[in-house]
């Protein structure tokens, strides 16, 4: 899994409460098994019409927002099912961080597992990020991870609280396989003491 410590990254809004998880990936592009190819397929009945043209007036599908690595929306953010393809879909696309004043529980907890940060920040600090996104074309964010903090050029400075826990896994770069190979030296020994007392116990 990629580790995360800092980014600096172009902001894409998508001004909307409660973007559910069937929006962020619909369930007709499940099919894959493998983790990659879903960017392609993130918000498509958003961004595309039923022949399959971009909507101009979606913000993601505007030039201005091309190649954006952080993503800002409203409360509530991947609600519904709890398919974690939603942020393989997220980190496909090319995010690796989404601000929001909430989160669902199931979404929020995933994101740490597949290497994008979610950031809880306040209502009144994301409309600041959502005015500012708006006012100037090619509006970055500063992400520090190790710092718990987010800066922009313009003086904007944001700390957020994150769980150290979670706050290593990206740091670290772990999932929960990883940090389970982290005490390999133990498992290894544990089995193999097992192992002795089975054979004696035979």
């Amino acid at each position: 899994m990629q580790s995360f410590t800092k980014l600096t990254g172009l902001v894409a809004p998508v001004d909307r409460v409660n973007v559910d998880t069937d929006a962020i990936i619909p369930k007709q592009f499940l099919k894959r098994i493998e983790r990659s190819g879903f960017g392609q397929f993130l918000f498509y009945e958003w961004r595309f019409d039923q022949e399959g043209n971009a909507i101009p007036a979606f913000e993601m599908n505007k030039p201005r927002y091309q190649g954006a690595s952080v993503l800002i929306s409203r409360a509530n953010f991947g609600c519904g099912s709890s398919r974690e393809h939603a942020p393989w879909a997220i980190l496909d696309y090319g995010f690796r961080c989404v601000i929001a004043p909430s989160f669902a529980d199931i979404f929020y907890n995933n994101c740490f597992k597949n290497s994008v940060l979610p950031v809880k920040l306040s209502e009144e600090q994301v409309e600041e990020l959502f005015r500012r996104t708006a006012q100037h074309e090619g509006y970055q964010l500063h992400v520090d991870l190790e710092n718990k903090v987010i800066t922009d050029d313009y003086g904007l400075s944001y700390s957020f609280d994150l769980d150290e826990h979670r706050r290593q896994f990206l740091l670290q770069g772990l999932d929960d396989i990883g940090l389970t190979l982290k005490h390999e030296d133990a498992i290894a020994s544990y089995e193999a003491k097992h192992a002795e007392r089975l054979a004696y116990s035979v």
